[in-house]
C-alpha cells in the first residue's frame, strides 16, 4: 500500500468505517418490516388487553410495526404450536402467562410443543395472582356468603367458570370446593371474554380467573371480586381477602406474563427486544395502566424468565399429581 505510514491507517480507517456501515445497513435491512405478537386467546380478554399496551408502545421502541394477533383456542396451544413453527427470525412472539407454557405441557400428553426445546425466553414483565369472582346475580358481597348462598342453593352444588379446560383455575375450583364442603364443578370456556359475558348475563354465578379478566367490571359493580390467591392483598383490591386469610394456604406462588421466541431465534434479536419491553414497562404511564388492570409489574430479562417458568412448572406438577388427574 503506497503512501505514508498516515495516510496508509487514514485510509484503513475510512475502509474499516465503511465495512461497519455496509454491515449496520444489513442489520437495519434484515430487521422485520412487521412485528406478530401473538395472544393464545380472544379479544376482549386481559391477556389480549395487555398485549395492545405493550405492541403499541414496542413500535416506538423498535421502530417497526408490532401488531397483536390472536390465534384464540385451546388454552393457548393454538398459538404455542403456531410460535414453534414461525420462523426464527424476530418476526413473531408470543405474549402469554403461565397457562400455555408451564401448565399445557402438565396436563395435555401431546401439547405438539415441547417449551424447554421450542421456545426461547425473551422477557417478562409482569405477575399476577388468579382470583374467585361472583356475579351480578348473587346476593354474595363476600366468599364466606358465597359459600352459603351454594348451600342454599341445593346441596351445596355449584358451578363456576373458568377461562380454560384442565388450567390453574380449574384446579382451584376443585380445591376450594373441597375446603368449604361444595360440590363445585368448573366449566371451562375458550378463554376469559368468553366467560365474563356468560358472568355478565348472569348464565353462570361465579368464575375463576386472573385479576386482569374481572378488574374493569369489578370496579363497574357488575362482578365482585371476593377472593385473591397469593401471599398478600393486591394493592389494586385491597379491600379483597386472600385465601390464606380465609384458611386455604399453599397457593402463594404466583403466575406470571411473559414473551417468547422460536429457538433459534439470535441472541442479539432476542436482546434487543428484550430491553425494549424493560424500558417500555418502565414507563410510568404504562406501569400504571398495568398495575390498574392488577398486575404486579416487574422486568426479567431472558434468563430470569426461563427460570421463573421452570420453577412455576416444577411447583404446579407436584399439585397437579397430587390431584390425581391424568393428562389427556
Amino acid at each position: 500500500m503506497s503512501g505514508s505510514p498516515l495516510q496508509r491507517v487514514s485510509r484503513a480507517l475510512r475502509i474499516t468505517l465503511a465495512l461497519g456501515a455496509f454491515l449496520l445497513g444489513g442489520l437495519a435491512q434484515a430487521q422485520p418490516t412487521v412485528i406478530k405478537l401473538m395472544v393464545g386467546f380472544p379479544p376482549g380478554g386481559g391477556t389480549d388487553a395487555i398485549a395492545r399496551i405493550l405492541a403499541e408502545r414496542l413500535k416506538d421502541q423498535l421502530g417497526t410495526t408490532v401488531i397483536v394477533e390472536n390465534k384464540a383456542g385451546a388454552g393457548g396451544q393454538i398459538a404455542a404450536q403456531a410460535l414453534k413453527a414461525a420462523p426464527a427470525d424476530g418476526s413473531t412472539y408470543f405474549l402469554s402467562h403461565d397457562h400455555s407454557i408451564s401448565i399445557l405441557p402438565l396436563v395435555v400428553k401431546n401439547p405438539g410443543f415441547d417449551p424447554a426445546h421450542d421456545f426461547v425466553a425473551v422477557a417478562g414483565f409482569a405477575t399476577f395472582v388468579n382470583a374467585f369472582a361472583v356475579s351480578g346475580g348473587t346476593p354474595s358481597k363476600s366468599m364466606n356468603e358465597y359459600v352459603a348462598w351454594v348451600r342454599s342453593q341445593g346441596a351445596g352444588k355449584g358451578t363456576v367458570g373458568v377461562p380454560a379446560p384442565a388450567s390453574v383455575p380449574e384446579f382451584l375450583v376443585k380445591v376450594i370446593g373441597q375446603k368449604y364442603g361444595l360440590d363445585l364443578q368448573a366449566a371451562p370456556y375458550r378463554g376469559s371474554a368468553p366467560m365474563m359475558a356468560d358472568m355478565l348475563g348472569n348464565q353462570i354465578n361465579a368464575g375463576v380467573a386472573s385479576i386482569p379478566d374481572f378488574i374493569e367490571n369489578h370496579k363497574a359493580g357488575k362482578v365482585r371480586v371476593v377472593a385473591v390467591l397469593g401471599g398478600a392483598r393486591q394493592a389494586s383490591l385491597p379491600d379483597v381477602p386472600t385465601f390464606a386469610e380465609l384458611g386455604l394456604a399453599g397457593f402463594e406462588d404466583v403466575p406470571y406474563y411473559g414473551i417468547f421466541a422460536p429457538t433459534g431465534t439470535p441472541k442479539a434479536v432476542i436482546d434487543r427486544f428484550s430491553e425494549a419491553v424493560a424500558k417500555v414497562i418502565a414507563q410510568p404511564d404504562v406501569r400504571d395502566r398495568l398495575t390498574a388492570m392488577g398486575l404486579t409489574v416487574g422486568y426479567m430479562s431472558p434468563q430470569q424468565l426461563a427460570s421463573r417458568e421452570h420453577a412455576y412448572a416444577q411447583t404446579w406438577a407436584r399439585i397437579i399429581k397430587a390431584s390425581g388427574f391424568q393428562a389427556q
